[in-house]
């Protein structure tokens, strides 16, 4: 398959589809043109028909949806580099939104989030993350469905209330650990993150599509409201993350990846995460690109991401970095060491110099070995650079043939109606035994009015020889994650 050329120095640097899935880090301060480079990126998969997923933090990328110009400085360069043929055209586009305002709204369930992406989000300490463990497993136990907020809410407020009965099987529950769940999920609700939760959720086959041409979908997350909550805009990334390593097969080596996933401000990834998530963070990179999925992680300082990860990152566009402390000087030569030598190129020395646009190159070659690191200018897009007007964006998602699958909530029976059904019947049989009580000379006769537990077995095994209860299994990443498949 053709190389897809990148940027251009003594030579041009192209990367090889067939290593695309080598993961990638584009890096740089704020302005050095990270986010171009992204987009020339996401363009060059998608003209090959490779579908890209990425966070538009700033607005800015929606531009890919649009044919570019020769802007005075889109013109100034492409007469630098000597490029005489530079067709200007956009990509096919669907934006999503975790709000639904800017995008179809993007949503996941409560059970395949899993409780140890939820704790983060959260920022629960490791014995309240083991109490959301516990009623979670309680809740698969007894066929409940958590698709939503209220459903978890509900679950909660079942476990605490019974926990007595819990203890044995489960472990301890206490209230202290349960009511600070249920007031870290007051703070999610505040910052927006109950329409995260519920369905219609995310097909993630809705993301790997091309069009009539078949050039790959470029899939733009509307991220400048979700990173005003970066512990929502960092977890739910991952989230989606977990979700193709556990739902795609394993592809082997291919011509070019299934799916390009870019995490945007990825230093927001690893803050404060810990080491137990960080390990299985660093496993899923490490196997995913078996499965066809390339990950590019953009950051200003390549120190943001953990050693484990920054080894697995083969294609590597390192922009300008400033050095005015001594943190900075240390990330400098981090930065200038993580490249292979060449004679002509002095790393450490250049990275401090580079204009807007022009970068530190190394890509992987057909051995998947990187080249000798160059200084080069990165190629304009052949989209718009800069975001397209609202309405355009308005029209774009109103045509989406997606639309009528996400725009519409649904709100199945689940664990808030199941236990509320329990109560229900609960209160309804207290009631009636207290009828009998106020008539001693009536003999009762019938079965004995159920108890809020038997109540709730009874519906759970109903629930269970359904088709909801079967879908109430483990995936893959129960032993990752701690998600489950829908």
């Amino acid at each position: 398959m053709q190389p897809l050329t990148i940027a251009i120095g003594n030579q041009p640097l192209n990367l090889l589809p067939s290593q695309a899935n080598r993961h990638g880090l584009i890096a740089g301060a704020t302005g050095t043109g990270k986010t171009v480079t992204m987009q020339r990126f996401a363009e060059a998969f998608s003209r090959i028909g490779v579908p890209v997923f990425l966070a538009d933090i700033k607005g800015d990328v929606s531009g890919i949806s649009a044919a570019g110009s020769a802007t005075p400085k889109v013109a100034e360069r492409l007469e630098l580099l000597k490029i005489a043929n530079h067709p200007f055209e956009g990509c096919p586009v669907t934006f999503w939104d975790i709000y639904g305002e800017k995008g179809m709204p993007l949503r996941t369930t409560i059970s395949d989030m899993g409780p140890l992406l939820l704790s983060r989000l959260m920022n629960l300490s490791d014995t309240q993350s083991g109490v959301l463990t516990s009623v979670f497993k309680i809740a698969d136990d007894h066929g409940l469905l958590l698709l939503d907020l209220k459903d978890l809410k509900a679950m909660l407020q079942f476990a605490a209330d019974n926990s007595k009965q819990f203890t044995t099987q489960y472990g301890n529950i206490a209230t202290a650990s349960v009511g600070a769940i249920q007031r870290g999920l007051v703070g999610l609700e505040q910052e927006g993150a109950d329409q995260f939760f519920g369905e219609p959720a995310l097909e993630l086959s809705d993301l790997m599509k091309v069009d009539e041409k078949g050039r790959g979908l470029v899939n733009i997350l509307a991220a400048d409201k979700l990173f005003q909550s970066p512990r929502i805009y960092a977890t739910s990334l991952l989230w989606l993350l977990s979700e193709l390593f556990e739902q795609l097969p394993e592809a082997g080596d291919l011509e070019k990846p299934k799916l390009v996933f870019v995490f945007d401000e990825a230093h927001l990834l690893f803050e404060d995460m810990p080491k137990a998530l960080e390990d299985k963070i660093e496993q899923v990179v490490r196997l995913i690109r078996s499965k066809g999925v390339g990950v590019y992680f953009v950051t200003q300082n390549p120190l943001d991401i953990p050693e484990s990860i920054l080894g697995q990152l083969g294609n590597r566009v390192q922009h300008a970095l400033r050095a005015y402390t001594q943190k900075d000087t240390k990330a400098v030569k981090a930065a200038a060491q993580s490249f292979r030598t060449n004679p002509g190129v002095d790393p450490e020395k250049i990275i401090t110099e580079l204009g807007t646009g022009e970068a530190l190159v190394s890509l992987l070659d057909t051995k998947s070995v990187p080249m000798p690191v160059e200084r080069a200018f990165v190629l304009p897009p052949h989209s718009q650079i800069g975001p397209i007007p609202d309405e355009r964006r308005s029209m774009l998602i109103e045509l989406s043939p997606l639309r009528s699958r996400y725009s519409q909530t649904i709100d199945r029976d689940s664990a808030y109606e199941r236990l509320k059904q329990r109560a229900e019947m609960a209160a309804q049989a207290e009631s009636e035994a207290e009828t009998t009580r106020r008539k001693p000379s009536t003999t009762t006769r019938g079965r004995t009015p159920e108890s809020p537990t038997d109540a709730l077995m009874k519906g759970a095994a109903r629930a269970i020889g359904s088709t909801l209860g079967r879908e109430v299994v483990r995936g893959i990443l129960g032993g990752l994650f701690g998600g489950r498949k829908r």
